[in-house]
């Protein structure tokens, strides 16, 4: 198991990320997952159709009582909501539209965004680059927790505390790691976000509102489907940073636990991915994975060395532009 929490410390490491000598090495010996890479056209169906079942949802809950309210935006709204951040993850990658198509792909992710209540999707993009560029670079990958967060968070009941406030930490993280301006993209994004909620708020009131942002924020929390956040990149065994996942919980998460194969490829679409695992099949199967989300979730929880802190870093050396 992993020794980060238990040393108080990150796993800092002096080498490259694996996943770019790995691509090279598959790439070179099999040339044909080039095919692989490009556009999914299924994809913004797919998503449309799920913010429309948002949109009806809206609807069905405004003249429920609020406890119903909030257990269908656990039980179902907030599974939607989740799965739709993940569509948001892949047309990050410009696999809606393709990228001679990229600002079609920032405005769909804006779409998609509408039902999360909170606008997300321009911010994502902006950092996600960076996690997949400086994978557990130095105050470069947002995605690898706060000194402090690895110090407090660090026996089991504060651990659930840091899994449910999980979606805070991951919006406020990158102001404190790594801060950057606002674009224009993300302050379209709020405005889009802005309106798209004040109307609902309209049609059917506070309730459908209220649905949608709480669902997102508690399915993105102390969740099944969140297990995903834990299970990708942190240190369940010594050395290995990645991790993928191939159960049935990818069926709703566009494939997001083929993360291995994701960092290795990460312009195939997540509805492709499975191809990848199985033409090269021989890097992947002996590689460690997860069986379950809801075992990284309890493992995590109460393996005393597993914690915040189980995450390998490393240093880039950034070339600065004149």
């Amino acid at each position: 198991m992993g020794i980060g929490a238990v040393r108080g410390d990150f796993e800092w490491v002096y080498n490259d990320q694996p996943h770019t000598s790995r691509r090279k090495e598959i790439l070179a010996k099999y040339p044909e997952i080039k095919s692989l890479m490009g556009p999914d056209p299924q994809l913004k169906w797919v998503v449309s159709g799920m913010v429309l079942t948002q949109l009806l949802a809206c609807y069905l809950v405004h003249d429920l009582s609020w406890k119903w309210v909030l257990f269908w935006a656990y039980a179902f709204g907030g599974c939607i909501n989740h799965s739709l951040t993940l569509a948001i993850h892949d047309i990050s990658h410009n696999v809606a539209f393709g990228n001679k198509q990229a600002r079609w792909n920032r405005w769909f992710a804006m779409f998609a965004n509408l039902p999360i209540g909170l606008p997300y999707s321009a911010s994502f993009k902006k950092y996600h680059i960076d996690h997949h560029r400086y994978l557990g670079g130095n105050g470069l990958d947002v995605d690898v927790p706060t000194d402090l967060e690895g110090w407090f968070f660090c026996t089991p009941w504060r651990k659930v505390l840091w899994l449910f406030l999980q979606p805070f930490f991951y919006a406020l993280r990158p102001l404190v790691v790594n801060p950057k301006p606002v674009s224009r993209l993300e302050a379209l994004n709020g405005v889009v976000q802005f309106v798209g909620d004040i109307l609902i708020y309209y049609l059917w009131g506070l309730k459908p509102v209220l649905y949608l942002i709480s669902g997102s924020i508690l399915c993105m929390g102390l969740h099944p489907i969140s297990g995903h956040f834990i299970a990708e990149h942190y240190m369940f065994l010594k050395g290995h940073e990645t991790y993928s996942y191939y159960g049935p919980l990818n069926l709703i998460t566009f494939n997001v636990g083929y993360h291995m194969e994701h960092h290795d490829f990460p312009s195939i679409p997540g509805s492709r991915l499975p191809l990848v695992k199985k033409m090269a099949a021989e890097y992947y199967d002996f590689l460690p994975q997860h069986t379950s989300w809801v075992r990284v979730l309890w493992d995590f929880v109460f393996d005393d060395s597993i914690g915040p802190y189980a995450r390998i870093k490393r240093h880039y050396k950034l070339v600065k532009q004149e």
